[in-house]
């Protein structure tokens, strides 16, 4: 009778094993559906890598990824042609001209590390274009990419005009200008309509643009962006068509904390940066 108790616990005891044997088996995980294979490097890939990833820690997105767009809008990614010719006018007009006046290092340390570019026009409900976006100062999309041509000069500036607008509210993050002073300049001129007023209408009043009356922040942006895009020609020419001897005043004493700002916070000569932007921006117009 022990004998064969003794058998009916060994038998028992098995069984439990067998079990527990079966439950591990299956609790194992096939084989893996995730793909670890690393994708092949395109020529323009090796390129970004040389020209952006390595000397600046920035990565120039092209492929399309519906995380980095807002999917409520009819965007699309850049054609392949495109994507190089766009990032040659950055790299030369922006990027460059930031590493010889600050430093080489200077964009490596206070820079987004995406740039994200998408093909198409970003169209707002109010009629008017989203050239660009500077998302927490760690990526700046770009749009209207597949429209570029480096020969246009007026294409170029536009273009240009995004990513150094951007840039600026990246600079303005870091280290904060003087709103106070600034808000002092022109502060009844700002309006949640600036996109209905005529660019000439928003001089008369003191502002470089129709966009820079949108609040400080963006008139800041805009001051120095517009003087970073624009010849010296150019820039005269805008404060020659004032005709309010105020609002020219106004335009300069903005310049002036622009200035300041960059000398301030960065130890950065403002105009020597406009002068290498200007040589950069001839540069890109004229290599075929």
């Amino acid at each position: 009778m022990k004998i064969l108790n003794q058998y009916k616990k060994l038998a028992l005891i098995a069984g439990v094993v067998m079990i527990f044997s079966g439950c591990a088996h299956e609790d194992q995980p096939g084989e893996s559906q995730l793909d670890f294979t690393q994708p092949v490097q395109t020529e323009l890939d090796k390129w970004i890598t040389t020209n952006y990833l390595n000397p600046y820690n920035i990565n120039a997105r092209y492929k399309w990824n519906q995380n980095t767009v807002d999917n409520s809008r009819f965007l699309f990614p850049p054609t392949i042609d495109k994507v190089q010719p766009a990032l040659e006018i950055v790299k030369q007009i922006w990027l460059e001209s930031y590493a010889t006046i600050g430093g080489a290092d200077f964009v490596k340390k206070i820079a987004p590390r995406e740039v994200v570019l998408v093909g198409g026009v970003n169209m707002n409900d109010n009629g008017t274009r989203t050239l660009g976006i500077a998302e927490g100062g760690q990526r700046i999309t770009l749009f209207e990419v597949d429209y570029i041509n480096k020969q246009n000069r007026a294409i170029v500036s536009e273009f240009i005009h995004t990513i150094q607008h951007e840039y600026v509210h990246i600079l303005n993050q870091t280290k904060p200008f003087d709103e106070q002073a600034w808000g002092k300049i022109t502060p009844s001129g700002y309006t949640a309509t600036w996109h209905l007023e005529a660019e000439s209408t928003s001089r008369e009043l003191g502002f470089i643009t129709s966009y820079a009356r949108n609040n400080i922040v963006e008139d800041f942006a805009e001051t120095a962006s517009i003087i970073l895009i624009s010849t010296k020609a150019e820039y005269a020419a805008i404060l020659a068509g004032i005709k309010s001897a105020k609002a020219k005043e106004d335009i300069k004493k903005k310049e002036a904390i622009v200035v300041k700002y960059f000398k301030d916070a960065f130890d950065m000569d403002f105009y020597a940066l406009r002068d290498e932007a200007e040589k950069n921006t001839t540069i890109v117009i004229s290599n075929k």
